[in-house]
């Protein structure tokens, strides 16, 4: 396809610029959000044994109910029936209290009840280790430390930019399409490999990120969307829930045991995982199922939510179930299932991961060939001293990456020892302190010297992980060993990256970022 010359320049300039100031954030965000792919088995691996005893069969579950609101009374503003337990959910009942002061967006303790074999109630705090949460978090904050109201409007305008590199960057190749689009070309320009491998995958992972910058758009502006719907229909809305309001007898909540077999009779295929009791905006009685259904997307990561009737378990809101929506309700799902992958089983989430993985490679590959063709330029017009720009951006392409692999790795591996006692605040000092550092010493030493030095030990952060598995197996027996085994592949992939980073620091083009014979020959490496 022809497209002139000016425009080509113009828009390659745009996918330049936006991709470097976005890029950096969002390797971080897709790096952390291949790993949320896998976010129950990364929780059940970093979560200890619980102390309380087996989970009571589901026909006792009201019974234990009794127990905790006669104990703990404000249970009875909202507690959760868990029907799979494991470590991830490692009771049967559990329910939430707000911090003293706190407001209702604070932070939340989360209790956990059992009977022992006498029937005496068990309560802990101690839960399910909050590591992948955190994980999940960085991923929708783009690695921003920030609150998250002050977060998503920046991940935002990052999403926005992410859209803007998309569709300039498609511009750029459409004259070149047919003939590179398969080329991979590897020999001594390595420049041109590298951008052969970029726009391989940005072509091919395309419509994996349209609908990314998409969402994400979305999922930023949220309040905002639903605070001027809200602001549309108040007045509608509100008459409704009034006159119901006024109609209402409370009622004594349907058993679990109950609402499971109504639940099996009104949507075959629908495997509830948990039940949520409480109470909504008026104070009537409130239950909500959460599930999945494997023929159809879910509205979240993990599971979809049905409205039940409280008193008889019968389902009253199918907004959210597949199968039963609208063509409206049914759009939406369709755009968080794509979203979140969740739909198609395990082999999408493989794909996801995969894809999630591309796409951090993408804007790494990105940033590294807009400081090389950066420096490039500067030789042409005489510039034999990189200019601090070039340095500075050289570094953060290795600093930032890498940290935030290190920082994730880290964080993990510190759920083991950690234990019970981990909270989410302490996860994230570790993963900040270490992505702090691998920055800090990337701008200290440089891009080709600190991509020689932190290569390995970004790849020892990585091994950390099924180390911790073997230094603890004794009090935190290991469960789900495919995270090890795929923390330990990624160490060694970082090690045979560093084994060609070496052969570019000695042997590279002497005016590369890339370059640093004198340290090479310094360290008998050239």
């Amino acid at each position: 396809m022809k497209v002139r010359t000016d425009i080509v320049r113009m828009y390659k300039d745009i996918h330049g610029w936006v991709g470097i100031i976005s890029g950096l954030a969002l390797f971080v965000a897709f790096y952390a959000g291949a790993i949320t792919m896998f976010e129950e088995p990364l929780q059940r691996w970093a979560s200890p044994p619980s102390r309380l005893a087996a989970p009571v069969p589901l026909e006792r579950t009201p019974e234990l109910i009794r127990a905790v609101l006669a104990e703990h009374p404000e249970a009875g503003r909202g507690y959760q029936v868990n029907l799979q337990t494991g470590r991830e959910n490692p009771a049967r009942v559990s329910w939430q209290m707000a911090d003293r002061g706190a407001d209702e967006h604070g932070a939340r303790r989360t209790f956990y009840a059992a009977l022992d074999t006498d029937g005496r109630l068990q309560v802990e705090e101690r839960g399910p280790s909050p590591v992948a949460q955190f994980v999940d978090v960085l991923h929708q904050q783009v690695g921003l430390m920030l609150d998250h109201e002050i977060a998503m409007p920046i991940m935002g305008a990052i999403a926005l930019l992410y859209a803007i590199a998309l569709v300039s960057g498609v511009i750029v190749l459409l004259p070149s399409l047919v003939k590179d689009l398969f080329a991979l070309r590897s020999g001594k320009n390595v420049k041109r490999m590298w951008l052969d491998v970029h726009n391989l995958l940005g072509v091919f992972s395309l419509p994996f990120h349209i609908v990314m910058a998409l969402t994400a758009v979305v999922f930023a502006f949220h309040d905002q969307f639903y605070d001027a719907q809200e602001a549309s229909f108040a007045y509608t809305e509100e008459r409704p829930a009034v006159a119901a309001a006024g109609r209402m007898i409370p009622a004594e909540p349907a058993s679990p045991a109950a609402v499971v077999a109504s639940l099996s009779r009104e949507v075959p295929g629908f495997v509830p995982v948990a039940l949520a009791y409480g109470k909504g905006r008026d104070s009537a009685p409130s239950l909500r199922a959460m599930g999945r259904d494997a023929r159809y997307g879910l509205r979240g990561p993990t599971y979809t939510v049905a409205a039940l009737d409280p008193a008889s378990g019968t389902v009253k809101d199918t907004d959210y179930l597949g199968g039963r929506q609208d063509g409206w309700g049914s759009t939406v799902t369709s755009f968080f299932a794509l979203h979140f992958g969740s739909f198609g089983g395990v082999g999408v989430r493989w794909a996801y991961f995969l894809l999630g993985l591309g796409g951090a490679f993408l804007f790494y590959t990105g940033n590294l060939l807009w400081v090389e063709s950066r420096r490039r330029r500067e030789r042409k017009v005489g510039t034999v001293k990189q200019t601090r720009s070039t340095r500075v951006l050289g570094a953060l392409t290795v600093g930032v990456p890498l940290g935030c692999m290190a920082g994730i790795s880290v964080t993990v591996a510190a759920a083991k020892p950690l234990g019970a006692g981990a909270t989410e605040g302490m996860h994230s000092l570790i993963y900040h302190a270490v992505f702090a550092g691998f920055v800090f010493w990337g701008l200290l030493r440089g891009s080709a010297r600190g991509a020689l030095e932190l290569l390995p030990a970004a790849a020892l952060a990585m091994a950390c992980i099924p180390l911790a598995t073997m230094l603890f197996i004794s009090a935190h027996p290991a469960e789900v060993i495919l995270v090890d085994l795929v923390a330990g592949a990624s160490a060694m992939g970082l090690m045979a990256a560093w084994t060609g980073t070496r052969r570019r620091v000695c042997a590279g083009p002497r005016d590369s970022v890339w370059s640093d014979r004198k340290a090479a020959a310094r360290k008998g490496l050239s």
